[in-house]
């Protein structure tokens, strides 16, 4: 057997969830090279094989995993100055919030407002992360990954991703293909510009900063103070962040919940779709602060998308809440919710 190849190991605690069984094998690998032999030993062993970061999005089943699972710990923060524009190649196991720190401490400009999400940089491709007006999609170049496919290294091209609003061809058509160990940014050296998102926007001018004074570090402690004040630690409470996606509906079921609840959270998108907001729904259900008897899930009372593992043993209690509110907004509303983090495997 590999060198650093655990046997039997919980998953519980490769979740911020924390719930889930165990894993056949697992492996923390700090090198792509590493990546490779462990693929090609499990291949031998006719083993599945699935690579994961920080744990997240995340949310492993109670039969645990039957193969290897390899944690990626790939470090790597590399600026590559190219005048005002500026290269910024960083390792997949690298914490995504520090490295959006550490490029803020250097005076770059363009993921500040992904500050405080979650999980390493390898994983911000797959779900193509976004906030407050950015997305990865916007700064990303390239991605290097191992190709389990083709069986080698490859880089993949921001135009090969395949990005929509969420995801990617990661996530969807080449599902559990591509390892990826590294990811390459483009940045400024220089002050964001204006105009900011709105909710920022507004911090911004309550702190009495001119627009034009506004740094990537401003922008930083902004997005860190709206955050925080609305969602819970993943170290300290365990949850992986908002359980569901907003849904984007056709107008007319826009129109018929309006006729109900004049107050709809929303935002248009193109000139017959709307974006409902996920987590408007869940409060119209009162769910907002409700601890869950039977299964030990709480709705976080300040951030209803955000389910709250309190006192749950087992992930069957986490999917029968979920199924109870999934039918309950489609009885509701008839919208069918999306869940955001990946139930594994």
């Amino acid at each position: 057997m590999l060198e650093g190849l655990k046997e039997n190991v919980s998953l519980k605690e490769y979740s911020t969830m924390r719930l889930g069984g165990n894993a056949r094998y697992l492996c923390e690998v700090q090198d792509y090279h590493d990546i490779q032999q462990i693929v090609e030993w499990a291949d031998t062993q006719s083993l599945p094989v699935i690579m994961i970061g920080g744990g997240s999005n995340i949310i492993w089943k109670d039969e645990g995993f039957p193969g290897v699972v390899i944690v990626n710990r790939i470090p790597g923060f590399e600026i590559q100055d190219q005048g005002e524009q500026q290269f910024l190649i960083i390792g997949a196991g690298e914490n995504w919030d520090e490295v959006v720190e550490r490029s803020v401490a250097n005076g770059l400009s363009g993921i500040e407002q992904l500050s405080l999400i979650p999980g390493t940089a390898g994983a911000t491709p797959i779900q193509n992360v976004g906030a407050y007006g950015r997305e990865i999609a916007d700064v990303l170049v390239c991605v290097q990954a191992y190709d389990r496919t083709e069986k080698k290294m490859v880089v993949l091209p921001k135009s090969d991703c395949g990005f929509s609003y969420r995801s990617s061809r990661f996530k969807e058509s080449d599902k559990g293909r591509f390892f990826i160990t590294s990811i390459t940014l483009t940045l400024e050296k220089r002050n964001p510009r204006p105009p900011f998102y709105a909710a920022v926007d507004s911090f911004i001018q309550q702190q009495g900063i001119a627009q034009n004074e506004v740094t990537s570090k401003i922008i930083r402690d902004a997005v860190i103070a709206i955050r925080s004040a609305k969602l819970p630690d993943p170290k300290e409470v365990a949850n992986c962040g908002s359980f569901f996606h907003n849904p984007i509906v056709p107008m007319m079921i826009l129109e018929e919940i309006r006729d109900k609840y004049p107050g709809v959270a929303y935002w248009p998108v193109g000139d017959d779709e709307a974006k409902i907001s996920a987590g408007w729904l869940l409060e119209q259900l009162g769910l907002k602060g409700y601890h869950e008897p039977n299964t030990g899930i709480y709705v976080w009372d300040k951030q209803a998308l955000v389910f709250v593992n309190e006192k749950a043993t087992q992930t069957a209690q986490l999917l029968a809440f979920r199924d109870a509110v999934l039918k309950s907004v489609k009885d509701t509303f008839s919208i069918d919710l999306v869940q955001e983090p990946e139930l594994l495997p």
